[in-house]
C-alpha cells in the first residue's frame, strides 16, 4: 500500500467520522488529506519523484 493511498483511506476515514458526529475540523482535515494522498498517487503513479524520493516505503 502506497503512501498516497494511506492518506487517501484516512482521509475519507476522517472525513465520514466527521460528518457522522458533525465536527467541521475533522471534516476539513480529512478533505485535505484525500487531496494530498491523490496528487501524491498521481505524482507516484507518473514515475515522477516526491519530495526527493521515487519510492516511499
Amino acid at each position: 500500500m502506497t503512501m498516497g493511498t494511506k492518506m487517501i483511506l484516512l482521509g475519507l476515514l476522517l472525513l465520514i467520522i466527521g460528518l457522522l458526529i458533525g465536527m467541521g475540523l475533522l471534516t476539513t482535515i480529512g478533505s485535505i488529506l484525500i487531496v494530498v494522498g491523490v496528487v501524491l498517487w498521481i505524482l507516484g503513479a507518473t514515475g515522477r519523484a516526491v519530495g526527493g524520493r521515487k519510492h516511499f516505503f
